[in-house]
């Protein structure tokens, strides 16, 4: 290891790390603000399961079609600047959401809202790895861990305002007013100047800095090969998070007849485990490597939540999706990292292409699930987060092994 490695960050990189913990903050408790809501919204709507899946699968629509764009915005006007911009325009489309009086206005409220928080994704996850360069050491994990946290504070905030019988407009409202300040906050504190190809390790002083990485030759099918893998492995791991966004709260609620608070807690408890992984995640991958760490991660999620789906119970089922939080909670930080160092490919191609793509599993796993629901029963439906736990099993080949 390097004296650069081992030397305290510089004051503008500390800061800028702790602006883009915010950002991953916000972005988390924005939408969970909205997810324990769902069941309300729908009886209000007065619309079956598959109805109700497709509607939902609005956002995630929203993020495939604007996904791409991600990349031009970040390298026209900075990943803070989109990241915040599109925290903010997020926050308008939930409160749109949770104040719908009809399934199209939903819908598309909740398409907007994914299409801003697509920009957001690519651009928070660009500036962190510009950050994580900087540090020349992996500090992507932690990032995500933060969102983590955001997203348990926002599930917990809704959770509260629902005991408290807050509506859901005043309350949206509030949650997007305090998070936007706090994102705006954050930005006059990220790095400054223009995206680059490779930040330097060691500070913002100039001196003694490393040299970023050389990447590997370009091999045009091997690198397609694994983009395609790296795609799946994050997709798996959107799989198991719409799982517990979408249909926790709901199948607690209806099939297990949980109260609406306690309903809550199966989404909490996913996001919540979800972040004891990745603030370990670090950890496990330098002493592991990332393929080990996300096939013990995977065969955890299939036979936590396989178990609870086989015997369920309230207690049980809350366990299982906290399995499967745990168990997926380095998989989207690790396919993002893989993606952003393939040889062949412009900087943040590889990110932007995969952060998009993976969108694929919250824009399909709604609707199917909602109709497996509808023609046998939601329990049947959920049976959608071991098999994701299976295919990581399959495609983590092409992470990085243990170091040497």
């Amino acid at each position: 290891m390097t004296v650069d490695v081992l030397r305290r960050p510089a004051l503008v990189d500390r800061r800028a790390r702790l602006a883009v913990a915010v950002l991953f903050f916000t972005n988390g408790a924005l939408f969970a603000n909205l997810l324990p809501r769902y069941p309300q919204i729908k009886a209000d709507l007065g619309v079956g399961n598959a109805a109700y899946g497709l509607a939902v699968a609005a956002f995630p629509a929203g993020a495939v079609v604007a996904g791409l764009a991600a990349g031009v915005l970040v390298r026209r006007f900075g990943s803070a600047r989109v990241a915040v911009g599109g925290t903010l325009l997020t926050g308008v489309g939930i409160l749109a959401a949770g104040l719908a009086d009809s399934v199209a206005v939903f819908a598309g409220a909740l398409f907007l809202a994914g299409a801003m928080d697509a920009f957001t994704d690519v651009a928070q996850n660009a500036h962190g790895l510009r950050v994580q360069r900087r540090y020349g050491r992996s500090i992507i994990n932690s990032f995500h861990a933060i969102w983590s946290i955001g997203a348990v504070t926002g599930g917990s905030m809704a959770a509260a305002a629902i005991a408290l019988g807050v509506a859901r407009g005043p309350h949206l409202l509030f949650s997007a007013a305090v998070f936007a300040v706090a994102a705006c906050v954050a930005l006059r504190y990220c790095l400054p100047g223009p995206e680059t190809d490779a930040e330097p390790a060691g500070g913002g002083d100039g001196e003694d800095r490393a040299p970023a990485p050389a990447r590997g030759p370009a091999t045009g099918l091997r690198t397609g090969w694994v983009l395609a893998a790296l795609v799946l492995i994050a997709t798996a791991g959107t799989l198991v998070e719409d799982a517990g966004m979408s249909w926790a709260t709901l199948y607690l609620s209806d099939s297990l007849h949980a109260t609406a608070a306690l309903a809550a807690s199966g989404y909490v408890a996913l996001v919540g485990a979800q972040f004891m992984g990745r603030i370990v995640g670090d950890r496990l991958v330098d002493r592991f490597g990332q393929r080990a760490v996300a096939r013990s991660g995977a065969l955890i999620a299939a036979v936590g939540m396989g178990w609870a789906l086989a015997v369920p119970t309230v207690p049980g089922t809350v366990l299982g999706f906290a399995a499967a939080g745990f168990g997926v909670a380095t998989l989207v930080p690790a396919a993002m990292h893989e993606a952003d160092e393939l040889p062949g490919l412009r900087p943040g191609s590889g990110l932007t292409l995969v952060s998009w793509l993976m969108r694929l599993g919250f824009l399909l796993s709604p609707p199917v699930v909602g109709l497996v629901a509808d023609a046998t029963s939601l329990r049947v439906g959920l049976l959608v987060v071991p098999l994701a736990g299976m295919l990581v099993l399959v495609c983590a080949g092409v992470l990085r092994p243990r170091r040497g």
